[in-house]
């Protein structure tokens, strides 16, 4: 009972295998995910930059594209460079506390990501179909509330979790077949009881996740509903084209997330090697797309860009 006690509160360093069954390519793999990880940083920053210094750009909807920009970083800077690390470096061994640190950033801000895809939804509902009422139902005051709403929500579902990790005996192996650490993968290492944190994670997502993809939907609903009541098909275009970005955004943060989730937890003859490479590839590719995708489908951003790069070529 003395070594489960001493193993639970202060367990040695893991290791961090990587990608089971393609060890002979990591060098190769790490190529494109620096690339990719690279054109996050770039991307992101520029948004950034974009909408914090052009004042035509201080509505809600681009402070919520600031602070899904910021945690898209967030979360990519949380796993890709300790991936970097595995592949090129072997840097595979990771403390108990830097475990736990990479996993509840990298969790957090996932939820964070929902939230705020969702608050964006709420900023165009209120746009097309309360279009009089969106510069009192979407203050700075108001919109800092949502964003405040939306950090402390994940903070407190996601704090848990280390807790729940905490208490538990790590007696058996220590490789974490894996590139990152997730809530469960390292309650897997446990010789305890982790059925709490079986259910904990299985509940988590559906207060969150879950609920966020139905009040979205719930809100295009009523999106669709006014842009179809409109006589003009001009007014459908331009009320639609108000969305396209948000629409491309969402599709692809929550359709690989939903299949990650269905894979992990029902698709248990699909090799381990897959489901890591696409974790992978999932937590570094739509931080990468989302800034591409509002600098072309954005007209304001996009002729921003364009300025940006013109006078840089005058200069």
């Amino acid at each position: 009972m003395d070594i489960f006690n001493l193993s639970s509160f202060n367990p040695g360093p893991f290791t961090l295998w990587g990608i089971p069954g393609l060890e002979l390519f990591h060098t190769w793999i790490g190529v494109p995910l620096c690339a990719i990880y690279l054109v996050t940083l770039a991307g992101n920053a520029i948004l950034l930059w974009l909408i914090a210094v052009e004042h035509s750009l201080h509505e809600p909807m681009f402070f919520f594209l600031s602070m899904l920009a910021a945690t898209d970083v967030i979360m990519s800077t949380a796993s890709i460079p300790k991936t970097l690390g595995i592949f090129w470096l072997g840097a595979q061994e990771i403390t108990f506390s830097g475990c736990l640190t990479q996993m509840f950033f990298l969790h957090c801000s996932f939820i964070i990501d929902s939230g705020i895809l969702l608050a964006m939804a709420y900023d165009r509902y209120v746009a097309i179909c309360s279009p009089l009422r969106y510069t009192t139902m979407l203050t700075p005051q108001i919109s800092a509330k949502i964003l405040v709403g939306i950090v402390v929500r994940s903070f407190c579902v996601i704090l848990p979790c280390v807790f729940l990790l905490k208490r538990l005996p790590y007696c058996r192996t220590r490789i974490i077949p894996h590139t990152f650490c997730e809530h469960i993968g390292v309650a897997r290492l446990s010789c305890a009881d982790i059925s709490i944190n079986i259910w904990y994670g299985f509940a988590v997502p559906m207060m969150t996740v879950f609920s966020d993809m139905a009040l979205i939907a719930v809100s295009y609903i009523f999106i669709l509903r006014s842009v179809f009541s409109l006589s003009s098909r001009g007014a459908h275009q331009k009320a639609l084209s108000t969305c396209g970005s948000h629409i491309c955004v969402i599709l692809l943060f929550y359709t690989p997330a939903l299949f990650s989730g269905l894979v992990h937890r029902f698709g248990h003859n699909i090799p381990r090697t897959f489901h890591v490479l696409f974790s992978n590839f999932y937590v570094a590719i739509p931080p990468a797309l989302n800034p591409l995708i509002y600098g072309v489908r954005t007209k304001q951003i996009r002729d921003k860009v364009i300025l940006l790069f013109r006078l840089k070529g005058v200069q």
